[in-house]
């Protein structure tokens, strides 16, 4: 039986959909499988001055769950070389199970971005016993710097509100220190005014006596003149 017109129309329409909704549908993080103390690493051409982000998770199988879960006993070594220069180390950090990285291209040229895993079931030792591969989920962000800022803004802003914290202590240090300075010019024209008036005082104090003891002087002078006494 040969479909009609329409029929077709509608199985166009359908596939045009289907194609459309599975090109809309979001990418999810690259995950592989990594086994212990084994690196796995990866190449990326990076301008001068390009930052990159990176967020991952490592998980174990659990034999009870029967499913890949997070292990608090693993670590991630996360190391960046520039291969362009002898592999120059330019990032060597230690982390947990679950982390995020960042660093930005000093130089232009590539890079070796290399993730190993460890975890503490599997120490040294005769009788050790291999864990098994590790799921890795990672997602990179290369230069995109409205994600880093979406992913950042909460920590910015509250870095925003302890500056603006600082900057409200320090304008009150400021009138703090004002206030302390206009106190301080007070009390020395106080003080300043006061050392002039007990001068003054004590001038007019020792001229007063001064008068008084020349007048008793006369006085007596006289008396002893009077009683025929000198």
């Amino acid at each position: 039986m040969v479909p009609s017109i329409s029929q077709s129309s509608r199985l166009s329409t359908f596939f045009v959909l289907v194609t459309i909704l599975s090109i809309i549908v979001p990418a999810q993080a690259l995950y592989f499988y990594v086994q212990e103390a084994q690196p796995k690493c990866f190449f990326e051409e990076l301008p001068k001055d390009t930052l990159v982000v990176g967020t991952y998770t490592a998980e174990i199988f659990s034999q009870h769950q029967n499913a890949y879960t997070s292990d608090a006993t693993i670590s991630i070594t996360v190391t960046v070389d520039e291969t362009f220069d002898n592999d120059h180390r330019v990032v060597s950090t230690r982390e947990i199970h679950t982390g995020r990285f960042t660093f930005t291209a000093a130089d232009p040229g590539q890079h070796k971005i290399c993730f190993t895993a460890y975890t503490a079931k599997n120490q040294p030792g005769w009788f050790s016993e291999s864990p098994g591969p590790i799921k890795f989920t990672l997602d990179i962000a290369i230069g995109e710097t409205s994600k880093i800022e979406s992913e950042d803004k909460g920590k910015l802003d509250d870095i925003a509100q302890k500056v603006k914290g600082l900057n409200a202590k320090l304008e009150d240090i400021r009138r703090e220190q004002v206030f302390q300075r206009e106190r301080e010019a007070l009390f020395r024209d106080q003080s300043e005014t006061t050392n002039s008036r007990v001068v003054r005082w004590t001038l007019v104090q020792l001229a007063v006596l001064s008068i008084t003891c020349a007048w008793q002087l006369s006085h007596l002078r006289s008396f002893f003149i009077k009683q025929k006494l000198t």
